[in-house]
């Protein structure tokens, strides 16, 4: 017979099943959090990218006006991270995530209410790049959250990384159909419900924050102005310097000379500190800065996928309607890698990872290599496979990697660790376009004046293509020499587009050889590791 204490005692709650800190509904809307917090981030960055020739038809503007739209979204964006460590510590992980969320949100209906030309569509995105910096982070402590300790850097980092890779593809599969529903508006539409979607998961589920702490003194702000305006300056440069040319503007010039000065006296200002905004001596040890550069180099070298295949396609007048099942390979494949990394990746199988994601690159960015103007999206779904789960590898086991040493020292260095990563991925993404469209632009001048060479009204071939061409306005002009001048103008066209093709085939080729070489480098290093270990290894004699 029970006593009334025992029958009176209330019901424990059921225990968590095993690999998850939580019951299974509850952990699937933290991962759900953490999936529409990456898309919110991700997507918002991406739709002007992804639809700028459409925009800048509904603003009025060039194409060269409307990446001014780019560069004010990355301006703030990339700088913001770093005083989020701090602002974060101080105020708490819940609150500053409901505040950025609320600031997103206003800036999404601000495009649907205030939005009608160039000067406020760029005030607006200084707005939202402002507003999304948080959010990419906070899509990582969502997907970590409602798991183990011992799962947090291998199931947890691949999951949370490989959301911070889906933005382009997804951009790109639903843009078309928002376009059709309401244009410029319809993206933004859209960019704001999702916002919605993220606060009100952000409101229902809590994270584990650590104690606050009375952080943010009058420095810190001395330093993160020098910082933004450092940071911003580079963002800016890098986004514009390709459509206006970097020796034929001279105010690029100043972005960069004014980046230089803000940058030198942050530096100072750090190092002069106790506790400063930044780690200068951690950022700069020889394991930050391996790491840094690694994930840095990947950036540049996938940047044959986000901006070399897309615009590949749009020189050749192909929509992003007919790139739809093209961009469905590769989001299947981004997650392929994550998956792959989620199951296989532990520590000390990192450099497997590296091998495989760089030999992937290096053979899809060389099968590439061969596009001609003929080449259509469905021609290269295995090669932008190959690329895409090579991303999906690469990025979790260096950062699984790099992370382990942070985690060491305490959790100011976890967030410190995670904003390196998020600036090298942005400022990567910055400098891989850049180098990668000037390459482009510096190589179609070269093969067009090389075919221009060819262009002699004594040999007979080109008097036949032009005639061929000129007939094609026979219907319409009778006079020869205007028939004549037609064809040569559209005999001109087509050689800038084969020109382009073959621009494009020669920075295709170089991706490839960056890869490849990455790839030579890390086999060596790890040959020269093993050797050392062998030679260094105690020589055990037996005792006489």
């Amino acid at each position: 017979m029970s006593t009334p204490e025992t029958s009176a005692a209330p019901a424990a709650p059921p225990p968590a099943p095993a690999g998850l800190t939580m019951p299974p509904a509850r952990a699937l809307a933290y991962m759900l959090a953490s999936v529409t917090l990456a898309m919110t981030q991700q997507i918002g960055a991406n739709l002007v990218n992804t639809n700028i020739y459409q925009i800048q038809g509904e603003l009025g503007a060039t194409v060269a006006e409307t990446n001014w739209l780019i560069a004010a979204y990355m301006a703030p964006n990339v700088s913001l991270s770093i005083a989020l460590i701090k602002i974060r510590m101080q105020y708490g992980l819940r609150n500053f995530a409901e505040m950025s969320l609320a600031g997103f949100v206003l800036a999404a209906f601000l495009n649907l209410a205030f939005v009608h030309d160039l000067p406020s569509a760029v005030v607006v995105r200084f707005m939202s790049g402002m507003a999304a910096a948080p959010m990419s982070s906070l899509a990582f402590f969502y997907m970590i959250e409602p798991l183990p300790p011992e799962k947090k850097l291998t199931v947890g980092l691949s999951l949370a990384l490989t959301n911070t890779t889906l933005g382009i593809p997804v951009t790109r599969l639903i843009s078309p159909w928002l376009l059709d529903l309401g244009g410029f508006h319809g993206l933004t539409l859209f960019e704001a419900g999702l916002a919605m979607v993220a606060f009100g998961f952000v409101y229902a589920l809590p994270l584990t924050t650590p104690p606050r702490v009375k952080w943010i003194g009058p420095l810190d702000i001395v330093s993160y102005l020098l910082i933004a305006i450092g940071f911003g300056s580079i963002a800016v440069a890098l986004s514009l310097g390709r459509i206006y040319w970097w020796f034929e503007a001279p105010w690029l010039g100043w972005l960069f000379a004014c980046a230089v000065i803000c940058l030198t006296l942050a530096v100072i200002t750090e190092l002069h500190r106790k506790s400063p905004l930044i780690d200068i001596r951690w950022l700069t040890s020889p394991a930050t800065l391996h790491f840094a550069g690694a994930i840095l180099l990947l950036r540049v070298v996938l940047a044959e996928q986000t901006v070399g295949a897309s615009n590949f396609f749009q020189a050749l007048g192909i929509q992003n309607e007919q790139t739809l099942p093209l961009y469905g390979v590769i989001l299947c494949a981004i997650v392929a890698g994550g998956v792959t990394c989620a199951l296989l990746l532990r520590p000390g199988r990192e450099n497997w990872f590296y091998g495989t994601a760089l030999a992937c690159v290096a053979l899809g960015a060389w099968l590439d290599s061969g596009a001609t103007s003929q080449t259509r999206p469905h021609d290269i779904w295995l090669s932008q496979a190959l690329v895409a789960y090579g991303s999906g590898l690469f990025l979790p086991a260096a950062m699984a990697q790099g992370m382990g040493g942070a985690i060491a020292r305490g959790p100011i260095y976890i967030l410190s660790f995670i904003t390196v990563f998020l600036f090298t991925q942005s400022i990567g993404g910055l400098l891989g376009s850049a180098l990668f469209g000037s390459f482009i632009t510096l190589r179609t001048s070269f093969h067009y004046n090389a075919l221009a060479e060819h262009f002699v009204m004594s040999q007979p071939l080109f008097a036949q293509r032009i005639s061929q061409y000129g007939n094609i306005y026979s219907h319409v002009l009778n006079d020869p020499a205007l028939l004549r001048a037609e064809g040569v103008t559209l005999l001109a066209q087509r050689a800038t587009q084969e020109a382009i093709v073959l621009a494009y085939n020669d920075a295709f080729m170089l991706i490839s050889a960056i890869a490849g070489l990455a790839l030579i480098g890390l086999l060596s290093h790890l040959a020269y590791l093993q050797l050392r270990s062998r030679v260094a290894a105690p020589t055990f004699q037996p005792a006489p």
